[in-house]
């Protein structure tokens, strides 16, 4: 089995900084990628930002500039350093990762996080 533990959620003033941390543990052999997501009250969950195995990142647009995805391999741990925090960046945090847990199968599973509270309000 995989768990996902979130760190560093939250409240923070508006223009202010917090770093988040999820760390991957269990039956692990490779991760892909992982990924950082959001849900606001009353709204969808939604891409933050995501980083593959090679290191590639994207972000959402909302985000570019101001956030940034790293990840520790030999750690198995992703994290979020957000700068320049809005209001409209309050919501919960959740960390994802694709992992492939066997060396003799290729099949890879899809593993969610239980989330962080990232709060920015003065």
């Amino acid at each position: 089995q995989v768990q996902l533990v979130e760190y560093g959620g939250g409240l923070v003033q508006p223009g202010g900084s917090l770093r988040l941390s999820c760390v991957a543990s269990g039956t692990i052999f490779s991760i892909y990628a992982m990924k950082w997501y959001r849900q606001a009250p009353g709204k969808q969950r939604e891409l933050v930002a995501g980083i593959n195995s090679g290191g590639s990142t994207n972000y959402d647009d909302s985000v570019k500039g101001r956030f940034t995805i790293s990840g520790d391999n030999a750690k198995n741990t992703v994290y979020l350093q957000m700068n320049s925090l809005k209001p409209e960046d309050t919501a919960v945090y959740y960390c994802n990762a694709d992992i492939r847990a066997f060396r003799y199968s290729r099949a890879t599973n899809d593993y969610w996080g239980q989330g962080t509270q990232v709060t920015v309000s003065s």
